[in-house]
């Protein structure tokens, strides 16, 4: 049996959510090795917290669960610290960025093996081979070093997540009171963050996801999502539920399963999913998600133009006329529509990538026009290495490149390129950022986001009124007078930094 560390690095400003993904890994070894959960999220000091058990327990492995951005502030010098300190421990990572990223990863001196996709048979796999001094190449799933050549196992498919173990949520009371997790958000007093599925069954060109699982998904059952939905309602007193899955909408008959057998608990709930997905479901379906309480659902437009959805391989029927009827389609089902945009993708000329820009800006607008309560996030791009893909090609041949040291990701500069707020990339100038930040402070102030429950009806009127004449003049440039009032009273919410939580 072995001593086994897990960790939740920080990920986003007033985000404590339940932490899903290393829930899963000690599900994989409850009852098999002991284990410890620390959170960065819940810890003033986690080095601190860290070094204590460490120092009181022989630790054999520290596993640690890492996304691109926030996560890698403290993954990265928590990692390096233990190999330093401690180098008989080994050292596991898991999630999108050791998947994407993982040449730098392996090569860092200080993370031992990566768990290529889900980890659920093959962390337990791995440990076992570690405490019987066993070869991991016959594991699945493995990225690792062997005499200086990386070695990536086979990858299989995803589980069935019926037969996987229940999430050990007695087990994370026990280091952190569960209570802690259900923080008020726009959906209720005290929101749970749930995952539900694996994967995602499209080839986005820009999806992290893709090159991880391949266009497979697969989700649990709506009996069993019910079940651990009751579990927090009754027994920690949620009131609401975020769904993280890639895609929660993948299957219509799970949704609709999920909805009825839902409605009787009053809940409030969201989730992410695609137009082109939902634009097929029935009017009936619909009409029972928003009687179960779904209030909105999270969608990559990505962009109006047609021939740039087709170069971001988005899949599926999804055209810039399915994703204007799609918003007013929603506004008849009192379900509010979340779109996502990406701007400043590469294009043949600098002429051409600023036009797309200003398209992309008007278009936006138009969707406002036909539905007011669309939420509008936008990202500028930020390639993604998925090998084969035009996008990612084009990306390359226009010069960009990832850092080839996992330390350089510590740098501002990237840090920002995974928050897709300073993506680095050579054809998108400093004007066109400027233009693209200046209209998203001119449309956040003309249109305050609903998930700001702190926002008064007066501040929502007043900042509305204020930015008006910019918003119809397209007066974009030097939004100062907004940003000052944004400080102090918009608390728009950015959702790969700070998720829905308010607290």
């Amino acid at each position: 049996m072995a001593n086994v560390l897990l960790f939740n690095p920080f990920s986003a400003k007033n985000g404590y959510r339940i932490p899903n993904s290393i829930l899963q890994v000690a599900a994989s070894i409850e009852g098999k090795h002991e284990y410890v959960i620390i959170d960065g999220n819940l810890e003033k000091d986690p080095w601190g917290t860290i070094s204590e058990h460490l120092e009181n327990t022989e630790f054999d492995v520290f596993g640690c669960t890492v996304m691109p951005g926030p996560q890698l502030q403290q993954a990265i010098p928590i990692t390096r610290k233990i190999k330093r300190l401690y180098p008989q421990i080994t050292s596991v990572w898991g999630g999108y960025f050791p998947s994407n990223q993982y040449e730098s990863v392996i090569r860092s001196n200080f993370v031992d093996f990566i768990i290529d996709g889900p980890g659920d048979k093959a962390f337990p796999a791995l440990i076992n081979s570690l405490v019987n001094d066993q070869s991991p190449e016959n594991i699945e799933n493995l990225i690792f070093l062997n005499n200086d050549q990386i070695i990536k196992t086979k990858k299989i498919a995803i589980y069935d997540q019926d037969a996987l173990p229940v999430l050990p949520y007695s087990k994370l009371n026990e280091f952190y009171p569960l209570r802690k997790y259900l923080k008020r958000t726009f959906l209720g007093k005290h929101t749970a963050a749930y995952h539900s599925s694996m994967g995602c069954p499209f080839t986005c060109s820009f999806c992290a996801v893709v090159p991880i699982y391949n266009a497979r998904w697969k989700g649990k059952s709506a009996n069993l999502i019910v079940n651990d939905i009751n579990y927090l309602i009754h027994q920690h007193g949620a009131d609401s539920v975020e769904f993280h899955d890639n895609n929660f909408f993948v299957s219509e008959k799970r949704v609709v399963e999920f909805s009825e057998k839902i409605t009787s608990k009053s809940i409030h709930w969201w989730g992410e999913g695609r137009i082109d997905t939902i634009d097929h479901f029935s009017d009936k379906s619909l009409e029972i998600m928003r009687r179960s309480g779904c209030k909105m659902i999270f969608f990559g437009a990505e962009t109006g133009n047609d021939d740039v959805l087709s170069q971001m391989n988005k899949g599926g029927t999804q055209n810039a006329a399915q994703i204007r009827e799609f918003a007013a389609k929603m506004k008849l089902f009192d379900i509010i529509p979340e779109y996502s945009f990406v701007l400043g993708l590469p294009a043949r000329t600098e002429k051409e990538v600023n036009d797309q820009i200003d398209r992309d800006i008007a278009f936006i607008k138009e969707i406002k026009e036909i539905n007011p309560q669309t939420e509008i996030i936008i990202y500028l791009y930020s390639p993604v290495p998925t090998a084969g893909s035009e996008l990612f090609e084009q990306v390359t041949k226009a010069g960009f490149r990832f850092p080839a040291n996992l330390e350089d990701w510590l740098n501002p500069e990237w840090l920002n390129f995974d928050l897709r707020k300073n993506p680095l990339t050579p054809w998108l100038k400093p004007y066109m950022v400027d233009k693209i930040q200046g209209f998203e402070t001119v449309l956040n102030a003309r249109f305050p986001t609903i998930t700001d429950t702190k926002l008064t009806l007066l501040q929502r009127n007043w900042i509305s009124w204020f930015s008006k004449l910019r918003y119809q003049a397209g007066i974009y440039k030097y939004p100062f007078e907004l940003k000052v009032l944004q400080h102090f009273w918009l608390r728009y919410r950015r959702p790969e930094t700070e998720g829905f939580y308010m607290d």
